[in-house]
C-alpha cells in the first residue's frame, strides 16, 4: 500500500484522473468510502462513514462543501494480464453554491463518473455538472446508485441517463454504494474507459493549483496537478501569475492522509507545502514552475468566482468585532469565494458587508464563524449587486440599502437575472409555473425527461430566487422538484428602496431594495413584524414604511400608561381632567426627548425570513 508513496514517478499511461459529480445526496462520499476501502488505503479500524468529509459542519448536515483528493491504487483485472493502476479521484460537492469547487476538480481530470440515485433519477444539479464536464471535454461515465433500494428503477432511469448522454442504455452501469455491489466493476471500467494523461516529461514543469488550504501548524498546503515535467522537494518554484519564488519543504499525495513522496511527474495529483502563510500568495488557477529555466506560457486558469449575495454581519456584541475580523480572514484562506469589508450601521454597530455565493454559502459561513470562533452575529437581509444609473449619465454598482441614492436622481436600475432549470414530475407543472410567474419569471422552455419527469427553464430575477423561492418550490412540490441556477446577464427593473421608520427615524438594518409590486407587501410584513418585537415605551410609536417621502404603511406600539386616576374617586370631573391633560403633556415632552430601544433580539429576529408575522401567518 505505501510502495505508492515511496515510488518516484508514475509512468502516466497508468495513472487515471477522475471525479465524481451528481445532485446532493446521491451518494457520491459513499461510493467514495467503498473505493477507499476496496483498494485498500483505507484500513477497517480507521474507517468511518463520509471518511472524506472532514468538517464537522459537513458531517452533521450530510453534504459536501470543499472538494477532497485522493489516491488510490488499483490492479485491474480487465483484459488477460492485470494491470497495476493509480485512480486520482476528487469526490465534489453536489449543491449549487459549490458548483466553483466542481469545475476546479472537473480541470484536474480526464473522466467523470456521474452519479444518479436509482430511486430519484436525474436531478438539476446533475445536468449543471454534466455539461460542466462536457466543456471540459471530460470522457462520461454514467453510473446509477442505490440498486439496493426498494424504490429503485434502474431501467427506467437509465433509460433516461442514455437518452441524456447519447449512449445504450445498457452501458450505464449499476451499484450500490452502500453495500459495495458493482463497486469493484465501475474501478475497472474507468481504468479501461478514462484516458491516461497526457504532457510532456522533459518540459519545464508546469502543474495547475486546483484548491489550497490552511493548515495552523504548516502554512498553506497547495493542491496541484502536474502537466509537464516534474517537482521534487527542495526545489525553488515560482508562481506565474505573481512571480513569487518559493522553495519545497515538501512535496507529497494524499492517500487518504497526507504523505510525503520524493516527486510528482506528469499526470500525478499532489500537494506543495512552501512554508508560506498567506493563501493569497497560492491563488487557485495558477500555474507553477521552476524558478530557473521555467515554462514562459502559462495553463489557462479558472474564472474567479463572482459574489452573488450580499449580507451584513453584525457582532451582537460590540466587542467581539476585533475577533469577526480575524475570524473572516481566516475562514478566507480556505474558502476563496468569501469575500468581506468593513461597515458602519447606525442600528447595528460595526461589522462587514459580506459577499457570498448563494444562501446555502451564507448559512454555512455564518455557522462556522459562530462555531468555530464562539460569536454571536445578526445577519442583515441578504441583497444582490444592483447597477444604479443615474440622470447625469453616472451609474455605480449598490450591495448595500444604505448606498441608495436619492429616488429623483435615479435614471435606471438594472438587477442580476438567472437562468433557472427546475426538474419535477408532470404533476406538479402548474404549481412550478405559478410560483415562477408571481416571482416575475419569464418561461424560456420546457422538455419532458420521460413520460412522467419534465425539465422547465426560465429566466428569473436573481434577487427574486435567493429570499424563498426554493422553500416555496419545495412546498409546492412535496420536496419532489430540484433547482440550478446560473448567471445570465442583467435586466432594467423597477425597483425602489422601502426605509423603515420608528418615531420618524430610519432604521438602515430594516432597509430593503425590492420591486415596486413588492414594496406595500414588504413594507407591511416589516411594520407588523417590529410592533411584536419592540417593547411598547413609555410614548407611542409609530413605525413607518416609506419609499423617499411617501408612507406606504404603518403600526402603531400603543404607550405604556400609568393610571393616574387611582386616587380619584368621586368629586369634580375636572380635577380627572385636570390629571389626564397633565399625563398627556408629560407624554409629549417624552416623545420628543425619548429614543426609541430595538432590542437585539427584534433585529435577529425581524432579519430571519420566518420572524413571527411570517409564522401566525399560517394561524389564521
Amino acid at each position: 500500500m505505501s510502495t505508492f508513496a515511496d515510488t518516484t514517478f508514475t509512468p502516466p499511461e497508468q495513472i487515471r484522473n477522475f471525479c465524481i459529480i451528481a445532485h446532493i445526496d446521491h451518494g457520491k462520499s459513499t461510493l467514495a468510502d467503498r473505493m477507499l476501502q476496496l483498494t485498500g488505503v483505507l484500513q477497517e479500524r480507521d474507517y468511518r462513514a463520509q471518511y472524506l468529509d472532514r468538517m464537522d459542519i459537513e458531517r452533521e448536515r450530510g453534504i459536501t462543501i470543499k472538494a477532497q483528493n485522493v489516491r488510490l491504487p488499483w490492479t485491474s483485472t480487465v483484459g488477460r494480464h492485470p494491470q497495476n493502476c493509480v485512480l486520482h479521484m476528487i469526490d465534489t460537492p453536489g449543491h449549487v453554491d459549490f458548483t466553483y469547487e466542481v469545475s476546479r476538480a472537473l480541470a484536474a481530470c480526464e473522466g467523470a463518473v456521474l452519479l444518479v440515485d436509482a430511486a430519484q433519477g436525474i436531478e438539476a444539479q446533475t445536468l449543471a455538472n454534466l455539461y460542466l464536464a462536457l466543456e471540459k471535454d471530460l470522457h462520461i461515465i454514467p453510473v446509477l446508485n442505490k440498486i439496493d433500494l426498494p424504490a429503485a428503477e434502474p431501467d427506467k432511469y437509465a433509460a433516461e441517463l442514455s437518452h441524456i448522454i447519447g449512449c445504450e442504455p445498457s452501458d450505464v452501469l449499476r451499484v450500490s454504494a452502500k453495500t459495495g455491489d458493482g463497486v469493484r466493476e465501475l474501478l475497472d471500467e474507468i481504468v479501461k474507459q478514462v484516458p491516461p494523461p497526457e504532457g510532456d516529461a522533459d518540459a519545464p514543469a508546469r502543474a495547475m493549483i486546483f484548491d489550497s488550504v490552511y493548515d495552523t501548524y504548516r502554512g498553506v498546503v497547495t493542491y496541484i496537478r502536474v502537466i509537464d515535467g516534474q517537482i521534487t522537494p527542495r526545489q525553488r518554484i515560482r508562481m506565474m501569475s505573481t512571480n513569487a519564488t518559493h522553495e519545497l519543504l515538501e512535496v507529497g499525495i494524499i492517500s487518504p492522509e497526507p504523505k510525503p513522496s520524493k516527486g510528482l511527474g506528469v499526470g500525478e495529483v499532489g500537494y506543495l507545502i512552501t512554508g508560506v502563510k498567506d493563501v493569497r500568495q497560492s491563488k487557485v488557477g495558477d500555474t507553477v514552475t521552476w524558478e530557473k529555466r521555467g515554462a514562459t506560457e502559462p495553463l489557462p486558469g479558472y474564472r474567479e468566482p463572482q459574489p452573488m449575495v450580499y449580507s451584513g454581519l453584525y457582532p451582537v456584541d460590540g466587542s467581539d468585532y476585533p475577533v469577526l475580523r480575524e475570524a473572516l480572514e481566516k475562514l478566507q484562506l480556505n474558502d476563496a469565494s468569501l469575500t468581506f469589508e468593513p461597515e458602519t450601521s447606525a442600528a447595528l454597530g460595526f461589522g462587514f458587508r459580506c459577499g457570498f455565493l448563494g444562501l446555502l454559502h451564507l448559512e454555512i459561513t455564518r455557522s462556522r464563524l459562530e462555531r468555530e470562533y464562539n460569536l454571536d452575529l445578526i445577519a442583515t437581509a441578504p441583497n444582490v449587486v444592483y447597477q444604479v444609473y443615474l440622470e447625469d449619465g453616472t451609474d455605480f454598482e449598490v450591495t448595500n440599502p444604505s448606498d441608495w441614492p436619492a429616488t429623483s436622481k435615479i435614471a435606471e436600475v438594472h438587477e442580476p437575472v438567472s437562468k433557472v432549470t427546475v426538474i419535477a414530475p408532470s404533476e406538479f407543472i402548474g404549481a412550478i409555473m405559478e410560483l415562477c410567474q408571481g416571482k416575475r419569471g419569464e418561461l424560456r422552455g420546457m422538455d419532458y425527461l420521460s413520460e412522467d419527469r419534465v425539465e422547465l427553464r426560465y429566466r428569473l430575477p436573481l434577487g427574486e430566487i435567493i429570499f424563498d423561492f426554493f422553500d416555496s418550490l419545495k412546498s409546492r412540490t412535496r420536496g419532489y422538484a430540484s433547482l440550478d441556477y446560473e448567471e445570465e446577464g442583467e435586466q432594467a427593473s423597477d425597483l425602489v428602496k422601502v426605509d423603515i421608520l420608528l418615531q420618524g427615524e430610519p432604521v438602515d438594518a430594516f432597509s430593503a431594495i425590492v420591486h415596486k409590486d413588492h414594496a406595500y407587501a414588504y413594507g407591511t410584513k416589516m411594520a407588523t413584524q417590529l410592533r411584536e418585537l419592540i417593547p411598547r415605551q413609555q410614548f407611542e410609536v409609530p413605525i413607518q414604511a416609506a419609499i423617499g417621502s411617501r408612507i406606504i404603511a404603518r403600526e402603531t406600539i400603543r404607550a405604556i400608561r400609568k393610571d393616574v386616576l387611582a386616587k380619584c374617586y368621586g368629586g369634580d370631573i375636572s380635577r380627572k381632567r385636570k390629571l389626564l391633560e397633565k399625563q398627556k403633556e408629560g407624554k409629549k415632552r417624552m416623545k420628543t426627548v425619548g429614543r426609541v430601544e430595538v432590542p437585539q433580539e427584534a433585529f435577529v429576529a425581524a432579519l430571519s425570513a420566518d420572524g413571527p408575522a411570517d409564522k401566525t401567518k399560517g394561524k389564521k
